[in-house]
């Protein structure tokens, strides 16, 4: 398995499951940060990992852990 060229497309897949997790707590949950704030911090991270998606394939792996490590931390909170 060579990270190098898959790891993108498994972080790519990686952080559409988290827009799941967004989309769901901004249905259900009405805060202000969790309606706005999470899915904006979603999408400039999806933004990133299509930017990094060829220059900095690692990288693009550790995206879908912040996002879901984000989204449990507010959570949480």
């Amino acid at each position: 398995m060579n990270l190098r060229q898959s790891g993108p497309f498994i972080g790519i897949g990686g952080m559409a499951t988290t827009l799941f997790l967004y989309v769901w707590s901004a249905l259900v949950v009405s805060d202000v940060v969790t309606v706005v704030v999470l899915p904006l911090f979603w999408l400039v991270l999806f933004v990133l990992s299509l930017a990094w998606f060829t220059a900095y394939p690692y990288r693009v792996l550790a995206l879908p852990f912040i996002a879901a490590g984000a989204w449990f931390a507010v959570m949480l909170t």
